[in-house]
């Protein structure tokens, strides 16, 4: 049996109660006393959250984590070190492996490669048709049935045919499913490569037109009403599209949202040195775009963020900007980014990130151990994070194999202290512990 305490923790949903202690026994929070009531002479493990912003586990609704089949890009176990640095206590994986995870076997291989791995709970995200190629339905009711328990099913790029999706929404229905979309039209964008508007122009780069994406949510919150099932739209990044978002909700549809921390922070503005770092699908927009995001964060019209960590090796970021993939890291980097982007500017406190990154992407994935109040009897996922700790990101402090984050070189707010994952401590003074250490505190 293992016993962890955490000392002179000020609770981010009761901020006015003053510090407490908090004993941890192997997976479960047993006892919640004012600071100094609990003795800490029987635990195996002290840490003092003195200072510290105390969170729910950080939960991520989106993360490419490449295996099976791209194991030189990232693996499971790199992916989830990275997340739990990043204070990550679960991650669902996207379902763009190869094979892709279109079957009751791959994801189950999937959960199991995280749970082997041992530092966050994995959950894959299932494919939504056959290899991805939008031909026909993948095998969505065995992926759930599945040891696995698929809840949430995705198409990298989206699924375009509309009766092929609305087979998908009626058919998650049935078990409370949830389909997320990758909103883009892929005629608009054929070519593109930044943001339409001005800058590319100047840049001579073929852009994402907004509309590509407005359009597209416009036709899926349509059909998931009228079919009546869950529709969740991924890596929102326009400020049209929080207004389709706004409207829909307003109108009692059953659609949710997330966007990146990236498009919380960073504009176009960026790509003026054609540094392939920010190159991003979909691109960075305008700070109009930027502001309209945190304004949707800000009234719930975005439920969620999610990272779209998105690993690649060095030769495809690497090159001329035309030639270099589209994506970003971000499981490591999300507290500090969100600070930047939404505490320090006062659109939000540390309450509302809780939801955003903890509660709000765990309800979505029906999921009943993540995303938890921090209270007795609950399971024992917690993240401590210095927001008075500023730094320059240097790129050895990645663990992911691939280090194409937009913000190496940046000056970052605040870092992650200590990650609890399911009772265990899997980072401890900002440092990751290793495989033998989790393990070894997971067996007692």
């Amino acid at each position: 049996m293992s016993s962890l305490i955490i000392t002179t923790a000020t609770l981010t949903s009761t901020p006015d109660q003053g510090p407490v202690d908090i004993r941890i026994t192997d997976d479960t929070i047993v006892s919640i006393q004012p600071a100094g009531c609990i003795d800490t002479d029987s635990a195996e493990l002290t840490i003092d959250a003195a200072g510290l912003v105390v969170l729910p586990g950080l939960v991520d609704l989106g993360a490419h984590l490449r295996e099976p089949g791209h194991e030189q890009v990232e693996t499971v176990l790199s992916a989830s070190q990275a997340a739990a640095l990043g204070g990550y206590t679960a991650v669902h994986a996207t379902a763009d492996s190869d094979p892709a995870a279109d079957t009751a076997g791959t994801v189950e291989l999937v959960a199991r490669l995280g749970a082997a791995a041992g530092y966050v709970q994995v959950y894959p995200i299932g494919a939504v048709t056959v290899g991805q190629r939008g031909e026909r339905l993948a095998e969505i009711g065995a992926m759930a049935d599945s040891a696995a328990q698929v809840r949430v099913f995705a198409d990298e790029g989206g699924v375009n045919d509309s009766l092929l999706l609305r087979r998908a929404l009626e058919y998650v229905k049935a078990f409370d499913g949830l389909v997320a979309q990758h909103a883009q039209d892929p005629q608009l964008t054929r070519d593109a490569q930044a943001n339409e508007g001005e800058l590319a122009s100047r840049l001579g780069l073929a852009g994402f037109a907004p509309v590509a994406e407005e359009s597209v949510i416009a036709r899926d919150v349509l059909l998931a009403h009228h079919v009546g099932s869950r529709l969740h739209v991924r890596h929102v990044s326009t400020a049209g599209a929080v207004e389709v978002l706004r409207w829909a909700k307003g109108r009692g549809f059953q659609v949710t949202a997330d966007t990146t921390p990236h498009h919380l922070l960073l504009t176009e503005a960026e790509i003026t040195g054609y540094d392939p770092r920010f190159k991003v699908n979909p691109p960075l927009r305008t700070q109009t775009d930027v502001d309209a995001l945190r304004a949707g964060v800000a009234d719930g019209t975005i439920d969620v963020i999610a990272t779209d960590h998105a690993p690649y090796p060095h030769e495809d970021k690497e090159c001329e900007w035309v030639h270099a993939a589209f994506g970003v890291t971000g499981l490591q980097t999300t507290l500090p980014v969100l600070q930047a982007a939404l505490v320090d500017t006062g659109v939000l406190g540390w309450a509302d990130i809780a939801r955003l990154v903890s509660s709000a992407p765990a309800l979505l994935a029906r999921d009943e151990r993540q995303g938890r109040p921090i209270a007795v009897g609950e399971p024992a996922n917690i993240t401590l994070y210095d927001a008075a700790s500023p730094h320059v990101l240097d790129a050895a402090e990645l663990v992911s194999l691939s280090d194409n984050s937009p913000f190496v070189g940046r000056e970052l707010p605040g870092r992650v202290v200590a990650t609890i994952s399911a009772g265990t401590p899997t980072v401890l003074d900002g440092h990751l512990r290793t495989p033998e250490e989790v393990a070894q505190w997971t067996k007692k």
